[in-house]
């Protein structure tokens, strides 16, 4: 009970991490450095390392594309918790970290949809001529939140420990090539990718701890 406590408040401090951060993008350092004249926080530090890396297209495409490979992690257990509700034709006799992973995917989705109609920043640069919000990193989010939450539970569901090692060090290395591609393809800010990471981190902290307190030994 005392460990689910510890777990609890390192969530809740996460979580006032990611605002305050969140806000301090919104209004601290804010000009006009950004297409069209957008607003854009901490715009000192953003412009100097935008300035720094420019655009390369080549991650741009390399991360658009491998960002797909994390849908893949999604519909694998998305698979599992399929097979086993038919198996077992119950919703409660499906494994929780499978049920408590599908609520995690809901709360990324919601999170992801939030930053969609709050606008913190808008991208460094035009998206087919329009602006779109940068805040926070989605490709960031995506490897870090699907991929981190299922080296947590891989090895309940894949047996075999050489498929599983393998497995497990093919998401590392997505998870770290999306984030380092994403940050150095211009088109995010930094403070971008810094916020997708933070923000990732409580939400990967929320799922570790229901993992915690609703599953034994997990």
């Amino acid at each position: 009970m005392k460990k689910n406590k510890k777990y609890i408040i390192i969530t809740f401090v996460l979580l006032l991490i990611s605002v305050i951060y969140t806000l301090l993008v919104k209004f601290v350092d804010v000009s006009d450095i950004g297409p069209n004249l957008s607003s854009v926080g901490f715009s000192t530090i953003n412009g100097a390392f935008h300035n720094l890396t420019g655009e390369i297209d080549f991650f741009y495409k390399l991360t658009k594309y491998l960002g797909l490979i994390p849908f893949l992690i999604v519909a694998f257990y998305g698979f599992i918790g399929v097979k086993q509700l038919i198996k077992y034709k119950s919703i409660k006799k499906v494994d929780k970290r499978i049920i408590l992973l599908g609520c995690f995917y809901v709360l990324v989705l919601i999170t992801y949809i939030l930053f969609e109609k709050v606008i913190i920043n808008y991208r460094p640069v035009l998206m087919d001529g329009e602006l779109e919000a940068s805040y926070p990193s989605s490709h960031t989010m995506l490897a870090l939140c699907i991929c981190l939450s299922s080296l947590m539970i891989a090895k309940n569901f894949i047996k075999n420990k050489n498929v599983l090692k393998y497995f497990n060090i093919g998401t590392i290395i997505l998870m770290f090539i999306l984030v380092i591609g994403r940050t150095l393809s211009g088109v995010h800010w930094l403070t971008d990718i810094i916020g997708g990471i933070i923000i990732s981190i409580f939400l990967v902290s929320c799922y570790y701890t229901s993992l915690k307190i609703f599953i034994k030994k997990s």
